[in-house]
C-alpha cells in the first residue's frame, strides 16, 4: 500500500507547487501595495489603533468571505468538466438554460462582458505589480527614484519579448521561486508582530464593523483599498484545470493563506508602532540588510505574477476564438506536453502596448491602485451571478447553505464595485473604458458572424437540390480527395460552385467538412469527427472540438483511418475554403461603425491554412463579396 501511495502524494505535492507559482502569483503581490494605498490621502485615514486594526480586519475577513469560502468552497464545484475560469462559466450557464431564451442571451452578454474586463485586468496587473516592486527603490535608495518609471518599463518589455519562447522552462522556477517569496513574506510578518502584539486583535471581525461605526458611510470607501487584497482572485478558478480541485485548496488553506495574513499582520504592527511607516509599510517593514535582496526578489515574483496573468489572457483569447467571439488569429504552441501552453503573438503585444502605456499615464503604483480595482470587482460580481444561475439546479451544495452564500457574495461583490466606482473620476474610468471597447471588439464580431453566415445562407443553395441536378450532367473528374470547409452543411459551399464554375472540375472524392466548438473544455477522440456519405462519392464530416483545444484538421482527418475506414492520404487531398469581402452596407443588421470594424477583422484575420493548421500547398482559396 505505501509503493502506491508515495506517487500519489508525490504527484499531488508536485501540483501544489505548480499551483503556488503560478495560481497564486498575482494575490502573493497584494501586500505590496494593499496597506498603503489604505492610508493614502485620497482616503483621509490616520494610523491610529482602531483605524489599523479596522482595515487588518477588513483585508483578513475579505481574504475569507471571497477567496477561502467563495472561491475555494464553492465557486471551485462549479467546473466545466474540470476547467474553470468566466467563459467556462458562462457556457456551463447556458447550458441550464434553453438555448434561445432571453435569459441565456444575457448570460452570454455578462460572460462576454466579464471576458473583457479580464483582458483589461491583463493590462492592469502587470503594471501594478511590476511597478510597485520597482518603487522599493524609492526606499532603499531615494536617489534612484527617478529610474523607477524607466526600470518598471525595461522589466515590461523584456518579459513580453520573452513570451514567445514559451513558459515550459520557466515554468518550473516559478513554484520555488513563489514559495521563497511567501516564506519571506511570513517571516517579516511575524518578525514585526513579535514587536507589537497587540495587532493581533485585527483577528476579530469586530474590529473591521467597529471601522464602519466609527467612520459613518464615508467609511464604505476604503472597500476600494481593501479589495487590492483579493486581486487574482480568479486565477483560482481559471488555472482549475491546469492543477485540480484539490492542490489549489490544500496550497491556499496550509500555505499561502497563513503568509499572507501573517505579512498583513505585520505591515499593522509596524504602523502601531511607527506611524510615519505609512509611505511604504511593506518595505518599511524589511530589515535594512535584506531592503536590496527582497526588491529582487519582488521584482521576480510581480514577473511571475505577470507571467501568469498574460497566459490567461492566451487562454481566455483562444477560447474566445472558438466560441465566436474573437477572428482566428496565430497560436503556436510552446510545449510539446501541456496544450494550455500557448503564445500568440497579436494578443501578446497588445497587452505589451497597454500596460507600458499605462505605467507612463498613471506614473506610480498609487495612481494606479484608484484604477485597478473596478475590473477586479466586476469581474468577480459577473462571476456570483454566473454561479447562481449554474448552481441553481445543482445538488453541489444544500440550498439551505447555497442561497445565503450566494446572497452574502453578491451583497460583498456590490459592496467593493461601489467602492470602487466611486473613484470613477480618479482613474476607474480606464479599466471601465478598456472594458467597454474590448466587450465592443467581441460583440461586434460574434454579431458580424451571425449576419455574415445569415447572409450566405440567404443566398445559398441547398446541397440536395444541387446533387440532384448535379447527376443528370456530371463533370469531369479528377484524382484525389477535395475537402470543402463549411460553416453550413446543407448548402454548397461557394469554394465548390466557384470550382465548378471557373475550372468546370470534381475530384473523385468529394467532402463537405463543418468545425464545430462545443461548450465543453475537451472532445474526446472517438467523437471528435463524424463521416457520412450523401451521394455518389460525396460525404459531409463534423470535426468536434473543445472551447480549450485548437483545431488541427489534417491530424483528425488522418486519423480517420486508423480502424480501417475512410483515408485520408495528406498527399492526395486538397482543401478549399471560401475566403469572403466584407461590403459594408447601410440600414442593415449593425451600425455602419461596426461593419467597418468587422471588416477590418475579417480581413486581418488569420487564415485557415493557419488556424485549421492546413499546409498552405494544399489549400485553395476562393472568395466573393457578401454585403452586411
Amino acid at each position: 500500500m505505501h509503493a502506491v501511495a508515495a506517487p500519489s502524494r508525490t504527484r499531488f505535492g508536485s501540483l501544489m507547487l505548480g499551483a503556488i507559482g503560478v495560481v497564486f502569483g498575482d494575490i502573493g503581490t497584494s501586500p505590496l501595495y494593499t496597506i498603503k494605498e489604505a492610508f493614502t490621502p485620497h482616503y483621509g485615514l490616520s494610523p491610529d489603533m482602531p483605524t489599523v486594526l479596522g482595515i487588518l480586519s477588513l483585508v483578513l475577513w475579505t481574504l475569507i468571505i471571497v477567496i477561502t469560502v467563495k472561491y475555494v468552497a464553492v465557486i471551485m464545484r462549479a467546473d466545466n468538466e474540470g476547467e474553470g475560469g468566466i467563459m467556462a462559466l458562462t457556457a456551463l450557464a447556458q447550458r441550464t438554460l434553453p438555448g434561445a431564451s432571453k435569459a441565456a442571451y444575457v448570460v452570454g452578454i455578462l460572460g462576454v462582458f466579464g471576458a473583457a474586463l479580464f483582458f483589461g485586468d491583463g493590462v492592469l496587473t502587470p503594471a501594478i505589480s511590476v511597478l510597485s516592486a520597482v518603487e522599493g527603490l524609492e526606499v532603499a535608495a531615494p536617489g534612484l527614484a527617478h529610474w523607477v518609471l524607466p526600470i518598471t518599463v525595461g522589466v515590461l518589455v523584456a518579459l513580453f519579448a520573452t513570451q514567445r519562447f514559451g513558459t515550459e522552462r520557466v515554468g518550473k522556477a516559478f513554484g520555488p521561486v513563489i514559495v521563497v517569496w511567501f516564506g519571506a513574506l511570513a517571516a517579516i510578518g511575524v518578525t514585526n508582530i513579535l514587536r507589537n502584539p497587540q495587532v493581533l486583535h485585527a483577528l476579530n471581525p469586530w474590529w473591521g464593523l467597529r471601522f464602519f461605526l466609527d467612520h459613518g458611510p464615508h467609511g464604505m470607501f476604503i472597500l476600494g483599498a481593501v479589495v487590492l487584497a483579493v486581486t487574482g482572485g480568479e486565477a483560482l478558478y481559471a488555472d482549475m484545470g491546469h492543477f485540480g480541485r484539490r492542490p489549489i485548496q490544500m496550497a491556499w488553506n496550509t500555505f499561502v493563506l497563513p503568509s499572507l495574513a501573517l505579512n498583513y499582520l505585520g505591515q499593522g504592527a509596524l504602523l502601531l508602532a511607527n506611524p510615519t511607516a505609512i509611505d511604504n509599510p511593506f518595505y518599511l517593514g524589511v530589515p535594512a540588510w535584506a531592503l536590496f535582496p527582497m526588491i529582487g526578489l519582488s521584482t521576480a515574483a510581480t514577473v511571475i505574477a505577470s507571467q501568469a496573468v498574460i497566459s490567461g489572457g492566451y487562454s481566455a483569447a483562444r477560447q474566445a476564438i472558438q466560441l465566436g467571439y474573437l477572428p482566428r488569429m496565430t497560436i503556436h504552441h510552446t510545449s510539446h506536453e501541456t496544450i494550455g501552453q500557448i503564445y500568440m503573438p497579436t494578443i501578446n503585444w497588445l497587452l505589451m502596448i497597454g500596460t507600458v502605456a499605462t505605467v507612463i499615464g498613471f506614473g506610480s503604483s498609487t495612481a494606479l491602485a484608484t484604477a485597478y480595482g473596478v475590473s477586479v470587482t466586476g469581474t468577480m460580481l459577473i462571476t456570483s451571478i454566473l454561479l447562481i444561475v449554474t448552481m441553481r439546479r445543482r445538488a453541489a451544495l444544500p440550498p439551505l447553505v447555497f442561497w445565503p452564500l450566494a446572497a452574502l457574495f453578491v451583497l460583498v461583490d456590490v459592496a467593493f464595485l461601489s467602492a470602487n466606482m466611486a473613484k470613477f473620476f480618479d482613474g476607474a474610468w480606464f479599466p471601465l473604458l478598456l472594458g467597454v471597447l474590448v466587450f465592443a471588439l467581441l460583440r461586434t464580431w460574434g454579431r458580424g458572424r451571425q449576419l455574415l453566415q445569415a447572409e450566405v445562407r440567404k443566398d445559398g443553395l441547398r446541397l440536395d437540390t444541387f446533387l440532384t441536378g448535379l447527376m443528370l450532367a456530371p463533370p469531369a473528374r479528377v484524382p484525389g480527395t477535395a475537402v470543402f470547409l463549411t460553416a453550413q452543411p446543407d448548402l454548397v459551399p461557394k469554394a465548390l460552385l466557384h470550382n465548378l464554375k471557373h475550372n468546370k472540375v470534381l475530384h473523385e472524392r468529394n467532402v463537405l467538412l463543418t468545425v464545430e466548438t462545443l461548450a465543453v473544455p475537451f472532445v474526446p477522440l472517438a467523437q471528435r469527427l463524424e463521416l457520412a456519405p450523401v451521394a455518389d462519392d460525396f460525404y459531409r464530416a463534423t470535426l468536434r472540438y473543445g472551447f480549450m483545444e485548437s483545431p488541427d484538421v489534417p491530424l483528425a482527418l488522418m486519423r480517420c483511418g486508423d480502424d480501417g475506414g475512410f483515408c485520408f492520404d495528406p498527399m492526395e487531398t486538397t482543401y478549399f475554403a471560401s475566403r469572403e469581402s466584407i461590403v459594408a452596407g447601410p440600414r442593415r443588421g449593425m451600425a455602419l461603425w461596426r461593419d467597418h470594424i468587422f471588416r477590418f477583422l475579417h480581413r486581418n484575420a488569420t487564415p485557415a491554412s493557419d488556424f485549421f493548421r492546413i499546409p498552405g500547398t494544399r489549400l485553395v482559396e476562393l472568395g466573393a463579396p457578401v454585403e452586411i
